[in-house]
């Protein structure tokens, strides 16, 4: 079942992934949380909890907006990857990554 991930970045700037089943083959949620995790400190991306605790969606968020909307313009590599971890992280038909107002619905 094909799954679609939206990355939006404000208007007329949305970047519209399909996952297909192949693309998540062998990855489970804990492969695509240490995806996330390693992006997230690679970027050096700032934890939304002063706490320190990271939940998956702020993983979700803080990656795309430090990962840059040039990578998502782009469509490769990266951008797949992204959209194939963050579909199994969330498992949802549609997900939509609004990195403007920083929610994921």
């Amino acid at each position: 079942m094909a799954q679609t991930v939206i990355v939006s970045f404000g208007t007329n700037q949305e970047y519209e992934f399909t996952v297909q089943d192949a693309d998540v083959a062998g990855i489970g949620k804990d492969q695509a949380r240490a995806w996330l995790s390693k992006e997230f400190e690679d970027l050096e991306c700032t934890p939304s909890n002063p706490m320190g605790k990271v939940l998956v969606l702020d993983m979700i968020l803080n990656v795309a907006k430090y990962g840059g909307e040039a990578r998502f313009v782009q469509a490769g590599e990266w951008a797949s990857k992204f959209a194939a971890v963050t579909a199994v992280a969330l498992a949802r038909p549609v997900m939509r990554v609004d990195v403007a107002n920083f929610v994921v619905g």
